[in-house]
Parts: structure tokens; sequence; C-alpha cells
């Protein structure tokens, strides 16, 4: 045990008492208005980066901001070995990066600026400079993400997906079934969609994640059979792709259980800061869930709970 280490889970675990919890995003999102929404939001623990005068979509990367920048500090106080799991568990911000970059080459100039990762960054200021689909392909080949396999832009998003689901898996056990769970839901997502065949490219991608068997499926039932035991659960009570927001609602109920079993373990270690950072995340997703709701007038909220 380093002080370093020690210091790094106290902190983290007063991080995760400054979340709002599931009552008091519940309540934000019964606001009346987007505005008294973000009146609320901006003086508590997202004040960092979500203010009043912000449209929806500037507040809910504001939230998800704020969520990396308590990641980033975090990553300041663990010992020996913990940065390159912070670095690792980051990756959902450079995926976003790069989705937004993508859409860019689309022709889309409304995209939200790029998550600032500063020391987490995997390999985002080289995908930056990639002006089109090939040259960040190359990028991309030439970093921890691998080849995708394609140019295409979904093969693209899936295959950093994939990746990121396997990186979490092998930098932190503890995640290893959160991450077989969001794997099979990229892969759920992608065979199911009626106006797509899935590519090569992502046919192998599927293979290395979740093995060769859940590459042919074209029923839900048939992957839940054809995945790992440890991803079957997130399929559990989902019956056609209409149902798949179920199976999501589910991974982030399984993400805020395990997580804060996980902040309650003894040692000090990266295990509870991985545990703390999961329920800051499940945090952050039902905040931005609350504002939308916020927007919309605070009703249904019937909605709502259904879905957090």
């Amino acid at each position: 045990m380093s002080a370093r280490w020690v210091a790094a889970t106290v902190r983290a675990r007063a991080a995760g008492r400054r979340r709002l919890g599931s009552a008091q995003v519940r309540a934000l999102a019964a606001s009346p208005s987007l505005g008294e929404a973000l009146g609320r939001l901006s003086s508590g623990p997202y004040g960092h980066d979500v203010h009043t005068g912000q449209s929806l979509r500037q507040a809910q990367h504001g939230v998800s901001a704020t969520f990396l920048w308590g990641q980033r500090v975090l990553a300041g106080w663990l010992g020996p070995g913990g940065g390159e799991a912070m670095r690792v568990l980051a990756g959902w911000a450079e995926i976003a990066n790069v989705d937004a970059l993508l859409a860019t080459y689309s022709g889309d100039s409304d995209v939200a600026p790029a998550y600032e990762l500063g020391t987490l960054a995997t390999a985002w200021p080289h995908l930056a400079t990639a002006g089109n689909r090939a040259e960040l392909r190359e990028s991309l080949a030439r970093s921890a993400w691998g080849d995708p396999g394609s140019e295409d832009q979904r093969d693209i998003q899936a295959a950093m997906r994939l990746t990121w689901c396997s990186r979490v898996s092998s930098s932190v056990p503890e995640t290893a079934d959160w991450a077989a769970g969001a794997a099979t839901l990229v892969t759920a997502h992608e065979l199911m969609d009626p106006l797509s065949r899935p590519s090569p490219a992502f046919a192998g991608q599927v293979a290395r994640a979740l093995g060769p068997r859940a590459v042919a499926c074209t029923s839900l039932d048939e992957l839940r059979e054809a995945v790992p035991s440890s991803a079957r659960w997130v399929l559990a009570d989902v019956v056609g792709p209409d149902d798949l927001w179920r199976a999501e609602s589910a991974w982030w109920r399984r993400l805020e259980i395990d997580g804060a079993r996980l902040a309650r373990s003894p040692g000090f270690d990266i295990v509870p800061v991985v545990g703390v950072i999961a329920l800051l995340a499940v945090d952050a997703w039902r905040v931005r869930a609350a504002l939308e709701l916020a927007d919309r007038g605070g009703r249904p909220m019937e909605v709502f709970d259904a879905v957090v």
C-alpha cells in the first residue's frame, strides 16, 4: 500500500459523494423548462462545464465534460499503474471525438466540440489531424485502437467501441462483465438494423470480441445463446430489436450495482476508484436524460422512470 493509493482512494470516494443521486436527478427531470434545470445544475457538481443559457446539446455535452474532468483529476492522484487504467477508461471521450470528426467529413458543421482529454488521451492528438476517413483509418491502425478494417464510417465507429470494450476488460478485470455486455449491445444494434448488412470488417471485429458464432445471428435469441456467458445477462429481458433500450437500461443498472460494490472495496488500489467512476458515469447518464425531459417541460415522468 502506498501513500498515493491511499490518497487516491480517499479522494475518489469523496468525489463519489458529490454526485446528484437518483432522487435529485428525478427532481431535475421534472423541471418545467431547460432553463430552470440548468439554473439548478450549474450551481452543483456539474457547474464546471454546465452553465445557464446553454442549449440542450451544449448542456448534455457539459455534463459529460464534467465527468471527464473528474476522471482527469482522479488520474493525477493515482499510484503506480493507475494512469494507464484511467486512460483506457476515458476511451469513451476519444470515441465521441472521432464520432464528431466523422460527422464533419459528412459535411455537418454543427458538431460538439472535442472533449479535452489531456494526459488521458490515447491517440486523439494524432487522430484529430486526419482530414478524411482514409487518413483516420491509417491513424487508428498506428494506435492502440487498431485498424478498423475499412474506411466506412459505421465500421470505424463499431470497431472503436468493440476495441474499447476489449481494452477496458483487459486493463481492469473487474469490468469484464460490463465490457462483455457493452460489446453485445454494440453488436445487437448492428446485426438487428434492417437497413444495413454487417460488413466483413465488422464481422471480423465481432468474431474477435464475442466469438465467431455471434457473427451469423439473425435474432436476439440467437445472439443471446451465441455470446459468452458473461455477456448474456444484458439481453435477458429483451424480446426484439424494439426492446434494445431495455437492454441499455439494464446495462446502466448493472453498472450502478457493481460500481457501488467496488466502491466499497476495503483496499487502497484501482478497484474502489473504478467503482466510483462507474457511479459517476451512471449519474452523468441520468442527468443527461433528465435535461432532455426538462427541455420537454418535465413530462412525462413515466418515460424517464422507465428508462433510468
